[in-house]
């Protein structure tokens, strides 16, 4: 009993490293396309298991172990979901775990932001953000904003892939290379007013769509529809 014992702890520690590599994801073709933009993205230094494996004991079995094995037997012995209908969540605390000092920016200058965004400036509180997404309890984070920045492609001159937003250049027609109506069709036309619609509520106010509620004033000019 203690040799097979062994023998198992042996294969799991060899396992493990092994199954963290990316090319170990890339072996399955429905996680492949994520892989491959994943290669090209901001975060190509960054790990799969990294972002979608939360960290300790309790993350290590649910993300890791559990929903590996989980992955396999679709993958194996089921349908496995199309690559353009993909979900995977990724949890905020990861996310912050890298860009803690994103929690006290409330304004960003223009000099930080990417053309043409710049050009009409940002008011973005990303910790007012965290705290009204964890009051709403719906599954909000990060990437109910930034769900395409390391899957997503480059689109109208943008050097990032950043959330989709107002400005003229956005006018330009946009068509996703996804299936329409797909998961990731419908996330690469997301944007803010997916809340700030001037309807839904939060903390008894009305989420308000007018410009000023995110770009400073001063800078709006004659960028805003």
């Amino acid at each position: 009993m203690v040799v097979v014992v062994a023998v198992f702890a042996l294969a799991g520690t060899a396992a493990i490293p092994l199954t963290n590599h990316p090319d170990f994801c890339a072996s399955c073709h429905t996680i492949r396309p994520s892989v491959e933009s994943w290669e090209t993205s901001s975060h190509k230094d960054v790990n799969c298991v990294d972002c979608h494996v939360r960290p300790g004991l309790h993350g290590f079995i649910e993300d890791k172990i559990l929903a590996g094995l989980g992955d396999v037997a679709i993958t194996w012995f089921g349908s496995p979901t199309e690559a353009h209908n993909l979900k995977a969540h990724v949890a905020s605390e990861v996310c912050i775990a890298c860009h803690r000092a994103i929690l006290r920016v409330s304004e960003k200058s223009p000099l930080d932001l990417p053309s043409p965004v710049k050009a009409v400036g940002l008011i973005m509180s990303h910790r007012k953000h965290i705290d009204a997404f964890k009051e709403r309890e719906r599954g909000e984070g990060c990437t109910t904003c930034h769900s395409r920045v390391v899957h997503g492609k480059l689109i109208k001159g943008y050097p990032i892939v950043i959330p989709r937003g107002h400005i003229k250049v956005d006018l330009k027609p946009h068509y996703p290379d996804h299936p329409e109506g797909s998961v990731l069709w419908e996330s690469a036309l997301a944007d803010c007013a997916r809340c700030h619609d001037g309807k839904s509520m939060h903390a008894g106010k009305v989420l308000s769509k007018e410009c000023e509620t995110c770009h400073l004033p001063d800078k709006i000019g004659d960028f805003l529809f």
